[in-house]
């Protein structure tokens, strides 16, 4: 998410025999969802600064690491569960390029240096406009006293990723979507443009079937900063067609095929709500009860604080604002 709004606010074999397998690794730092594939959680705590969540993909050349999340202590545990695997990560695979998925790029970059970073050339554009505007706007509040003390850690090590932006550029760009051998283990990647940011990445593991979604579904709302609220919709529906069998989204946990499908009907009407004449709060109401039991009862006030600010800034704002990150 964008610095201003949280401011106010064996084909897995292992490397020797004696390695740990992913499953009892998994018990420190995350939860196997497959074989071989190991969700380290990101956090979505109101007041601060998130981590999206971050994916393991044992390979056959070493491990491959989706999404690097954005505090020190989100990365530190990659950092750990590759030392305890006895395993190199050798690649990440970046879903889109907001900080709460790249920032710990630069890490895992000085601890492996021999790592490829695969992503699409979207955050290029991001560096010298959005995450150019947000630096400065942080400057900007920090010089007014405007940030809350508690949160100006976070603001200031949002500033510090951004002037390192070459550390979060591609090695390997993702350019169309397609079939790619990544460390050794075979992945379906697709590209969707001009959706949640100008160029979102979501692999698709055939063997597990799982699909690692990036913030093209996200939890507990969807997350509109930089998003074409339109084209968001075409990708969600093109998703659905992807064999999968586990989706892990970019924010919350895990959904099945029927949870999956609660969020893109909740999505869809949500956006028919906000084009219409009901209030927000109604809007909002609808998100909450169409979503049901994805949105947990603790997060409900975080959904009602966000989507107000999405319905107002973005949803309903004037037409060249929402469509701002549309293509012309």
């Amino acid at each position: 998410m964008r610095i201003a709004v949280i401011a106010f606010l064996a084909t897995g074999i292992l490397g020797c025999a004696s390695s740990p397998s992913p499953q009892a690794l998994a018990k420190a730092q995350g939860t196997l969802i497959a074989r071989d594939t190991v969700l380290i959680p990101g956090r979505f705590v109101s007041g601060r600064q998130p981590d999206g969540n971050s994916v393991v993909l044992h390979a056959r050349d070493g491990l491959i690491v989706f999404d690097s999340g954005r505090h020190a202590e989100h990365t530190q545990r990659i950092l750990d569960y590759a030392h305890d695997s006895g395993q190199p990560i050798v690649a990440v695979v970046n879903s889109h390029w907001h900080l709460d998925h790249v920032s710990g790029n630069p890490r895992l970059r000085a601890a492996y240096p021999q790592l490829q970073v695969h992503a699409s050339r979207a955050i290029e554009g991001a560096l010298s406009g959005f995450l150019a505007d947000s630096r400065k706007q942080a400057q900007e509040l920090i010089a007014k006293g405007a940030i809350p003390e508690a949160q100006l850690a976070d603001v200031r090590g949002d500033m510090a990723t951004i002037e390192a932006g070459e550390k979060l550029l591609p090695d390997r760009a993702i350019t169309e979507p397609g079939e790619r051998t990544i460390a050794g283990r075979r992945l379906r990647l697709g590209l969707a443009r001009d959706a949640v940011t100008g160029g979102d990445v979501w692999v698709f593991d055939p063997r597990t079937r799982v699909l690692l979604a990036g913030d093209l579904v996200t939890l507990p709302v969807p997350l509109f900063d930089t998003a074409c609220a339109s084209h968001w919709r075409t990708e969600l529906a093109a998703l659905e067609k992807t064999d999968f069998a586990t989706l892990v989204p970019g924010h919350g946990a895990p959904l099945d095929r029927v949870q999956f499908h609660r969020y893109r009907v909740a999505f869809d009407n949500l956006l028919t709500c906000t084009a219409g004449r009901e209030g927000n709060a109604t809007c909002i109401d609808g998100w909450l009860s169409d979503a049901g039991d994805l949105v947990a009862p603790m997060d409900h006030a975080l959904a009602r604080g966000l989507l107000d600010y999405y319905l107002g800034q973005v949803l309903r704002a004037p037409p060249a604002r929402r469509d701002r990150y549309c293509p012309a």
